[in-house]
């Protein structure tokens, strides 16, 4: 008694779990939920059992997935079968554990029912339609639209109908599929056809792929299948998807795609045995009696839901119908030419039905189009249908006498006249002309007899309502489809088909009363039905659906291939759910590159059988032996071995993993060893470290070594452990870890513990054991710290330089502006020239200048010291100059070997010096496009930018300063910001962005620099050449291009620097003071000869402005302003190049500039203006050019320029735009102006303001009402008008004008004209809707590629 007392008390101190399990199967139970709370040692077998009995269904036809916030698609099923706790299965004792209660293999779970028998399970697959569900009732809520959501398709159906997968935009699709299947003589029909596969490929077979979705709907346990196969023999890809059709349309073009394939068989006439009606199309003469008629064939009824030009809309399709075939009298100008009276007499023209098709389809036309807007809307009118439609009063049985009637195609002349608009292109049907002479080949007394037969018997009933949910913009269709079987109604929505009732048919008339349909925008947006279906009801004719034993044999064959490839996905679903897939990571042995994969593995498979897997994936085969390689357990993020697993090579991987997961935390990396070498063992614990040895003599750092250390180890144990690995002395030893970019940390305090130095998982060390007298000095100013240091700061670049360099005259210029001496440039070119057999290799040329560079910025760093204040000296020299000479007292020899240096380089590549004709206008004009501002060579607030010494307060032994020791580098994972960033920043707000000749202490130190030849594989031209340079991001621009000026072979002044994005846009980098702290590895640059920009200078795109042209604003050129230059100065600069590349001969004062603003004309610039004091410029600053057709009126700041356009009512049109310049803002003057310019009286004369982006255009039919005409003000720098600057856009009318009064069709006419004209001006467009791709299906199964044809 007292151990189980004992018992009950530990289970009460027991912890407990709280499940909250939501059942997703069912849209009714979708927001429900179920609780359970279970003792933390409850095992997860139990869980599945006490779900099972809580929900109702059979255990083990569900399952259980985590639901805490990830998506149901991305998790793992729960194991039911397992023994372990729901603890150890990692439910978390005291806190909410959320579970959904998902489909198992696509099935819906059984439900437990009190009898259940053998004979319903035998029958289940037999039949169609609603599964016996305890409880479940037809339920409006499953089926209305408007609430439709993500979350209702994901619903399992209770109905056993199976729904159809949306690809994206094929829900039309669907809704007629779903129709067609429901139907039964189509589907009965179809089953008979048997498939040739001898004769046809099954993948382009459009009634073979209907053949087999009609068998997956009947027989399939999923929820929902796929129509790929279907739209694939339609000859569509995957762009159709994404396409949105019109479902009527669709039916046409499937009907007619069927006729074509089904030709000479027994299905050749099925569609018209079953959807096709005729009608007659006649124009009777009103005086004799005379009628001319033809006979047309029709597979669908249009019905008008709202007659044209009327507001009120009929109220039910017989309404419609009546309307369909009531005639119109042919009167006045549109009288008919009897050809038995021999003259225009009136008429009545109609159309009369001969017969109706055993399946009526009719369409509501619910989608028009409104001239006022010009665009596409949707008549959500109310139009009611009854369940039961009698035709028969809308059959032809009037008496006529044979010798009135004319079967002829005269009465076609004038057909259209009122149903145009109504009648389907089936309509116009030529091949059914013939077919009335049948009709008199009976006697008058029997055709009546047997049309009022058939009148008796013409009592449809309604079993597919296509709904329509949306506006004309687009929206969403689905079907309510009634089955014969037990007469429900059932909604079929995609993936969903629920149960619904009639009075949810009742919500699909349309109306406003209802609630907003499926999408809720700025479109009006409704649900009501589109297209109807009825059967005749007709005993001997109504087929039911075929039994599985009645099935041909073809069918029974195609149902037993499904249910095999089911099967077969349910086990490769199986596979699936047990296979572990997880990253694979490899260091390839000989290629040295890290490669990715993924590895896929069987839970059950051993590691020795994954390493098997892995090693076939990475393709080592022929690199290494299998037995050279393993898996371990990788970070690949910190680049760190977490631990391998000795001994366990037996062991399953489902273990080893921690169990199928859709993702890890971790990933896998094959790991390989040389044959003579042996496998490290890594434990968990420990952290790696990659350990870079330091050379001092030779300044180099050495690829690094991966060591594993513990993170309680003191720095003394952790240099013997890296002495035994480097086989370096450890008492001499200097280590240095690097935290992160330029955070160096010397470890000197030999008892400190890893950790408390700040390792972790991965850490990067570098090492130096030589025992020289640098490590007597403070680690900041050793020799050490700056090889580090540049190490740190080195990046890779490509540079490719200019195809041709300039001709050997503009050399002969730069060499005599190096050297400054003339008479000795031919003497020294003939003594490095010399024999053509002595030259020297390009190779050698680059590293002798690389070397001869160094040499020559440490002798300018030693110079500093005596001549620092000189380095700003001669402002207005070039950049080329103050790098060779900063100081102005350069020691002679070095010049000299300097410009020897220079010289071998330009000799060296004779073909070089081609002449370059492209000017820097020519080249800028090929990127008038890219006027984003060039490029950002570092951010405004870095903290390494190394340039600016004068504000570094404490310059180092090395010439930084002390910030950039603590410096941060921009991690990877910022560098795909990179390109956005580089090129929106901004100007800095200095004066100049430009810094060519303002040299600092900084830009005079020596930076790394080293440059080699390289071979792009890019295949560039001939004569592209291409360095890879190492250099230090802290350089400045124009340090850069100070270097490379001996491989461009031209001062620095003379090329421009683009850089070259992903994408291959280049962008211009002009920021001279700038670093390139912003560029990383392996970034290319390419050098373009053209004048660079200097200090104080603006690239200007001039555009000209064409007032009155449809497209005002017109490129011109790139150009190119100073501050400090006047108006007229830029003028004068701008002739020439607009005669040269324009075509433009214009004098100074025949044109004028003015500001820019998107298309906006602004402020006119006078010509005594200065740049920069009186008118701010920027960076590839716009500016408009407008040629004066007089002199110029502006003279004074104090002016103020307008464009007046003046509009006339009574022609309804605009007058071109004519400049109005005025002296003061006051409103008195400007109608003054108006009326000297128009001849207009002053009081007569009305003004608005126009509105939005220039031109202001506005349409005709709106501009005399909607402006604001005569607003009350005095001034025009008031409101509402706020006219304060050049530019204003005002219209002007005479308040005496009439407006004119236009007919009906005029006005559509002109709606049309100013529609085209303001959406050509980009104005005026508020919705522009996506390009309707035209329906086909493909017969042959693939697009032509013949675009002439149709």
């Amino acid at each position: 008694m007292k151990k189980k007392f004992s018992q009950i008390e530990s289970a009460a101190d027991e912890p407990r779990v709280l499940c909250i399990i939501h059942d997703t199967t069912n849209s009714k139970t979708v927001n429900e939920c179920i609780t359970l709370n279970l003792p933390a040692s409850t095992p997860v077998k139990r869980l599945f059992e006490d779900v099972a009995s809580k929900v109702g269904y059979v255990n083990g036809t569900f399952d259980l997935i985590w639901g805490n916030g990830v998506s149901v698609a991305e998790k793992t099923p729960l194991n039911q079968s397992s023994d372990k706790s729901v603890v150890d299965s990692g439910f978390e004792p005291g806190k909410k554990n959320f579970l959904h209660l998902t489909d198992k293999d696509g099935e819906q779970p059984q439900i437990v029912l009190e009898e259940s028998s053998g004979e319903h399970d035998r029958n289940q697959d037999r039949f169609i339609g609603p599964l016996p569900r305890e409880g479940s009732v037809g339920c409006s809520n499953d089926y209305v639209s408007q609430n439709y959501s993500y979350s209702s398709v994901l619903s399992k159906s209770e109905t056993g109908y199976v729904g159809l997968v949306n690809q994206a935009m094929t829900c039309y699709l669907n809704s007629l599929l779903q129709t067609l299947f429901m139907t039964p003589e189509f589907r009965n029909a179809l089953y008979k056809w048997e498939f040739e596969e001898s004769e046809e490929d099954p993948v382009t077979s459009i009634p073979f792929q209907l053949q087999r979705l009609f068998v997956l709907l009947q027989t399939s346990k999923k929820r929902a299948i796929e129509t790929t196969d279907v739209t694939r023999s339609f000859g569509w890809d995957s762009s159709e998807a994404w396409q949105q059709h019109d479902v009527q349309e669709l039916c046409r073009v499937m009907f007619d795609a069927l006729e074509q394939k089904w030709k000479q068989t027994e299905q050749a006439d099925l569609i018209n045995q079953l959807y096709q009606g005729k009608l007659k199309d006649y124009v009777r003469c009103l005086e004799c009696g005379y009628e001319s008629w033809r006979i047309d064939t029709y597979l669908d009824i249009p019905l008008v839901i709202r007659p044209y030009g009327s507001s009120q809309a009929f109220a039910s399709v017989e309404e419609a119908l009546h309307a369909f075939i009531q005639p119109e009298i042919l009167d006045g100008p549109n009288q008919y030419f009897c050809e038995r009276c021999k003259k225009k007499c009136d008429a009545r023209k109609g159309l009369r039905f001969l017969h109706f098709p055993y399946l009526l389809t009719l369409q509501l036309k619910r989608f028009d189009f409104d001239y006022t807007t010009m665009h596409r809307i949707k008549l959500n009118d109310r139009m009611t249908f009854p369940e039961e439609l009698d035709m028969g009063s809308f059959i032809d049985i009037e008496d006529e006498s044979p010798q009135t009637e004319s079967c002829t195609d005269s009465g076609a002349e004038n057909e259209g006249s009122c149903h145009s608009d109504q009648m389907s292109n089936d309509f116009s049907n030529d091949d059914g002309v013939d077919e009335g002479i049948c009709l008199e080949s009976n006697s008058t007394a029997e055709r009546i007899s047997k049309i009022g037969n058939e009148k008796n018997s013409l009592l449809y009933e309604l079993f597919s309502v296509m709904v329509h949910s949306g506006s004309a913009a687009g929206g969403h269709y689905y079907a309510c489809i009634k089955s014969f079987n037990d007469d429900q109604w059932y909604s079929f929505n995609d993936q969903h088909v629920s149960k619904i009732t009639h009075e949810d048919i009742k919500k699909t008339y349309g109306g406003t009363s209802g609630t907003r349909g499926y999408y809720s925008s700025a479109f009006a947006s409704s649900t009501n039905a589109y297209m109807l279906i009825y059967r005749l009801k007709d005993p001997s004719r109504n087929a039911k659906f075929l039994e599985v034993d009645d099935y041909p044999d073809h069918i029974k064959k195609l149902v037993q291939k499904e249910k095999e490839l089911e099967e077969q996905e349910k086990k490769q679903r199986e596979i699936e759910r047990n296979t572990c897939k997880i990253k694979l990571f490899c260091m390839h042995p000989v290629k040295q590159i890290m490669m990715e994969n993924k590895l896929e593995v069987h839970k059950d498979k051993t590691l020795k059988e994954a390493v098997e897997i892995a090693y076939k994936i990475m393709d080592l085969e022929e690199a290494i032996p299998l037995d050279c390689c393993r898996l371990v357990k990788y970070d690949e993020f910190h680049d760190y071995l977490e631990r391998s697993y000795e001994g366990e090579e037996d062991t399953p991987m489902g273990i080893l993993l921690g169990g199928v997961k859709s993702t890890y935390m971790f990933d896998l990396l094959l790991e390989t060893r040389r044959p003579e070498q042996a496998f490290q063992c890594y434990k968990p614990g420990e952290v790696m470290v990659k350990v870079h040895v330091v050379d001092l003599k030779q300044e180099i750092v050495t690829p690094p070594v991966s060591v594993r250390a513990y993170l309680n180890q003191t720095v003394t144990e952790f240099k013997y452990l890296i002495s035994k690995t480097v086989n370096l002395p450890a008492e001499t030893m200097r280590v240095v870890l690097e935290r992160c970019y330029n955070d160096l940390r010397l470890l000197s305090v030999a008892n400190k513990t890893l950790k408390a130095e700040g390792f972790f998982r991965s850490n990067k060390v570098f090492i130096e054991s030589s025992e020289s007298q640098d490590r007597q000095l403070a680690f900041t100013d050793s020799h050490l710290w700056k090889i580090l240091d540049r190490h740190a700061n080195t990046i890779r670049l490509y540079v490719s330089l200019p195809e041709q360099s300039p001709g050997s005259q503009f050399r002969r210029t730069v060499f005599q502006k190096a050297s400054g001496d003339s008479s000795n440039v031919d003497e020294l070119c003939q003594r490095i020239k010399g024999p053509l057999g002595n030259m020297k290799s390009v190779e050698a040329i680059l590293e002798e200048s690389t070397e001869k560079l160094k040499t020559l910025s440490l002798q300018q760093q030693q110079q500093q010291d005596v001549d620092n204040g000189d380095s700003s000296k001669s402002t207005e020299a070039s950049d080329f100059e103050n790098i060779e000479s900063p100081s102005n007292e350069m020691d002679s020899s070095a010049s000299a070997e300097n410009r020897e240096l220079e010289n071998q380089i330009q000799v060296s590549d004779p073909e070089n010096f081609q002449s370059e004709e492209r000017s820097d206008s020519e080249v800028n004009n090929d990127r008038s496009t890219s006027s984003v501002d060039s490029d950002i060579l570092s951010s405004s607030h870095s903290s390494d930018t190394l340039c600016n010494v004068d504000n570094a307060p404490i310059p180092l032994a090395n010439g930084l300063d002390s910030h950039s020791i603590t410096s941060s580098r921009r991690s990877k994972a910022n560098e795909g910001k990179k390109e956005t960033w580089d090129t929106a920043e901004e100007d800095s707000g200095t004066d100049s962005e430009y810094d060519e000749s303002g040299k600092s202490r900084g830009e005079t130190q020596y930076m790394y620099f080293k440059a080699e030849p390289h071979v792009s594989e890019e295949g560039s031209g001939d004569g592209q050449k291409w360095l890879f340079i190492h250099v230090d991001k802290r350089i400045t621009l124009s340090a850069f291009k100070q270097h490379l000026e001996p491989f461009v072979g031209v001062p620095s002044s003379q090329f421009k620097v683009f850089r070259v994005y992903a994408s291959n846009q280049e962008f211009e980098s002009v920021r001279l003071n700038e670093t390139l702290s912003s560029f990383s590895d392996d970034n290319k640059i390419t050098i373009r000869l053209g004048r660079a920009l200097k200090k104080g200078e603006y690239r200007v795109k001039v555009y000209q402005l064409l007032v009155n042209d449809p497209e005002p604003c017109k490129f011109l050129l790139d150009s190119v302003f100073a501050k400090g230059m006047t108006v007229r100065q830029s003028k004068e600069e701008l002739m020439p190049q607009l005669r040269e590349q324009c075509g433009l001969n214009l004098t100074v004062d025949r044109f004028r500039l003015r500001k820019k603003t998107w298309k906006n004309p602004g402020t006119v610039f006078l010509d005594y203006h200065v740049y920069e004091e009186d008118i701010s410029i920027s960076s590839n600053w716009e500016v408009f050019l407008e040629i004066l057709n007089g002199a110029e009126k502006m003279k004074s700041m104090s002016q103020l320029a307008v464009l007046s356009r003046r509009w006339r009512p009574s022609e309804m049109k605009l007058d071109p735009f004519q400049e109005v310049v005025l002296e003061s803002s006051s409103v008195d003057e400007l109608k003054e102006k108006l009326s000297e310019i128009s001849g207009l009286l002053v009081e007569n004369i009305e003004f608005a303001k126009g509105r939005g982006t220039f031109p202001c255009e506005i349409s005709v039919l709106e501009i005399h009402q909607d402006l604001d005409w005569n607003p009350k003000v005095s001034t025009l720098n008031v409101w509402p008008l706020y006219i304060c600057d050049d530019g204003a856009v005002i219209f002007y009318r005479d308040k005496t004008e009439e407006m004119v009064e236009l007919t009906e069709e005029q006005r559509n006419e002109l709606m049309k004209k100013e529609s085209s004209r303001l959406q050509k001006t980009g104005h005026r467009v508020t919705y522009s809707p996506r390009k309707e791709k035209a329906l086909k299906i493909y017969l042959d199964g693939a697009p032509n590629k013949d675009l002439t044809q149709d």
